[in-house]
Order: C-alpha cells, then sequence, then structure tokens
C-alpha cells in the first residue's frame, strides 16, 4: 500500500429542500387553508477518524464530494425528507487545513472523533408556517439555505511517542525492527526506508510506547533535499526523538550530530526544542566501538549523554530504552499541534418553531 500523507479536496454540502406552496383541498372542508409542509435539512460532509486506517490513499483517485440535497416540501402538511450525512473516514493525526488560507480547522488525534467539515443546507419553510389572522392564504415559502463549500487540504502527521532521526544508513530500520515487530525494509545502502514505519516497543510492567523510523536525512532537507524533508513534520507529535549516529562510518561524529539538530532547527525550532537521546549505533565493529567512545567524550563534556548500542547484537539497548521512558515520563503528555487550536464544538440542530393557523 502506497503512503500518502497529503490530499486536497473539495467538498459540498447539501443544500436545504424549498418549502412548498399548497393549500387543503378536502370535501366539506371549504377553507382549508395553507397545507405547504417543510423542506428537508441537506446533508453533512462529516470526517471520522479510523484506526483501520494508516493513509490518506482513497483521497488521491477521488478528489471531490457532494452531499445531498434535502427534499422539498409537500402539500398536506408533508415536510421534506433530510438528507443523510456522507461520512469521510481517515487516519488518527489527520490535520485539516483550508487551503486558501493554511488555517488549521481541526487536529483529529483520537480514534472515533468525528468533525462536520461542512454544515448542510436549512430546509426553507412551507407556506402554512406564515399563516396570521390577517393574511390567511400565504402564496409563498422559503427556499432552502444552500451548504457550505470548501476546498480544504489533509495532512497525515504520524502519531509516535519517539521518532528516530539520523543519517541515511545509520541503523534506524535495523533499531526498529529489533526492538519491536515491525519489519522495515533492511539493506546496506542509503536511502531503504522511503516511507515511515511504526513499531510497537514493549517495555517492563506492562508498559509500551509508539516508535517511528522516518527516511534517513541529508544537509538541507528544511529546503526540500533528499527524502526526509517529507516525512519531517511527523516529528511534530513525538514527544522524545532519539537521535542515531552511525559510528561505523569514518566521519566526524560530532559533526554529523550537529548537522541533523541544525536541520531539525530550521524546519521547525519546536523540533530543536524536543527531548533527545543520544546513541551511537554499530558498536559490534571494533573499529566503531573505538569511534564511539571518542564521540561520547567530547559530548561528555557538553554535558550530554551518549549510549554506546548495536541493532544488529542488542547490546545496549536495554539502557536505551530505559532512558528513553524515562524522558517520555518527563516529557509528559503531547503538546497541542498548534497553539490556541480548539475545533468549534458540535452543536445539535435546534427544532425550528412551527406556526399552526
Amino acid at each position: 500500500m502506497q503512503f500518502i500523507d497529503e490530499a486536497e479536496i473539495s467538498v459540498k454540502a447539501g443544500d436545504g429542500g424549498p418549502g412548498a406552496v399548497a393549500f387543503r383541498r378536502e370535501k366539506f372542508v371549504p377553507r382549508g387553508g395553507p397545507a405547504g409542509g417543510d423542506g428537508g435539512d441537506g446533508g453533512d460532509i462529516i470526517l471520522e477518524t479510523d484506526e483501520r486506517l494508516t493513509t490518506l490513499l482513497d483521497f488521491r483517485f477521488k478528489r471531490e464530494y457532494r452531499a445531498r440535497n434535502g427534499e422539498p416540501g409537500r402539500g398536506r402538511d408533508q415536510n421534506g425528507q433530510g438528507a443523510s450525512e456522507l461520512l469521510l473516514k481517515v487516519p488518527p493525526g489527520t490535520l485539516v487545513r483550508d487551503a486558501a488560507s493554511g488555517e488549521v480547522l481541526a487536529d483529529l488525534r483520537e480514534n472515533g472523533r468525528r468533525f462536520v467539515l461542512a454544515k448542510g443546507g436549512k430546509g426553507g419553510l412551507g407556506n402554512m408556517n406564515f399563516a396570521t389572522p390577517t393574511l390567511q392564504a400565504p402564496r409563498f415559502a422559503q427556499p432552502g439555505t444552500e451548504g457550505e463549500e470548501k476546498r480544504v487540504r489533509l495532512e497525515l502527521r504520524l502519531l509516535a511517542d519517539v521518532g528516530l532521526v539520523g543519517f541515511p544508513n545509520a541503523g534506524k530500520s535495523t533499531l526498529v525492527a529489533r526492538l519491536s515487530r515491525a519489519r522495515p525494509k533492511i539493506a546496506d545502502y542509503p536511502f531503504t526506508t522511503l516511507q515511515p514505519h511504526l513499531g510497537v516497543v514493549q517495555y517492563k510492567d506492562g508498559r509500551s510506547f509508539v516508535l517511528s523510523d522516518l527516511p534517513g536525512l541529508i544537509e538541507g532537507a528544511h529546503r526540500g533535499m533528499g527524502l526526509g524533508h517529507r516525512f519531517l513534520k511527523h516529528m511534530a507529535r513525538c514527544r522524545v526523538i532519539i537521535h542515531l549516529i552511525d559510528a561505523a562510518q569514518e566521519r566526524d561524529l560530532v559533526a554529523d550530530y550537529e548537522a541533523i539538530n541544525r536541520e531539525l532547527e530550521l524546519f521547525d525550532p519546536a523540533l530543536g526544542r524536543k527531548k533527545q537521546i543520544i546513541a551511537a549505533n554499530k558498536i559490534d565493529v571494533p573499529e566503531a566501538r573505538e569511534r564511539a567512545q571518542q564521540f561520547a567524550g567530547k559530548l561528555k563534556r557538553r554535558k550530554l549523554k551518549v549510549h554506546l548500542v548495536s541493532g544488529a547484537s542488542g547490546e545496549g539497548l536495554e539502557d536505551l530504552l530505559d532512558a528513553t521512558v524515562r524522558a517520555l515520563d518527563d516529557a509528559g503528555l503531547p503538546a497541542p499541534l498548534e497553539r490556541d487550536l480548539h475545533p468549534p464544538p458540535q452543536v445539535e440542530r435546534e427544532p425550528r418553531p412551527r406556526k399552526r393557523r
């Protein structure tokens, strides 16, 4: 299945049905009076989160959605039937933005969350509602109001507690496969990971957390270079970052560490403020172990701790998990993605008063 995390769609809620102009015509009822019913309400378009979905793939092939209109009113005081709602299901973690202004309309995180994306129009009142002692035979009725029409952008941001970042071929996929049941593609060449992978890591005492493996970053990722720039937005929901360093490479590991942090900061300053767990990987290789120890010594002068781990052999992973869980406890619950983001509450339609002659 393709991993599609962005989609732009147009939605049009149903229009309300017009009210009817009719009069009661029955035997032995010479002055039956107005009997035009109300029009039905147009259908709403509703977004609902479903944890069984993991991508916005369905919205890539169909980009326009229209709800049905309400039925017009009829004679004999018969109201038109309201149209049923049009339900669109999205994965949890979907962010809804106005396509033109970029304004955040909703942040749908919880499973089963419903959001009225476009409100249906109100049905018009029939002529029986306008009868008065001085106007006993009104020959007019209300038209229905139009339903809302919008163009919105859907953005999926993965709901992971911990995110893995690092240069390509740093061993992120191997680490995820070692700690969870996720089975990302693993190979000995860079950019093996082309899309994010989520894995559930089981910890002591029945605790668990969700770990996300993102494609490798390169310098200039915040400007769109490489693959990681498309997925950096998924880090926004992570509470803790595991910064994985490839100690098997004959490079300046401190420069690599600073380069990745610089890309995170330039993409979103909030990412640079997140709690980081630093891990030097591939210490099962003798040369890598020595370089990792030197790297740890240099960062110790900055009062930063480096965990020496091996995703292949499992060495050091228990201490890494302990540090990650402690960092999650310190981070607390995830903060709202957008400041002052409060989706409008869903209010039930109030019944309209009906006038009787």
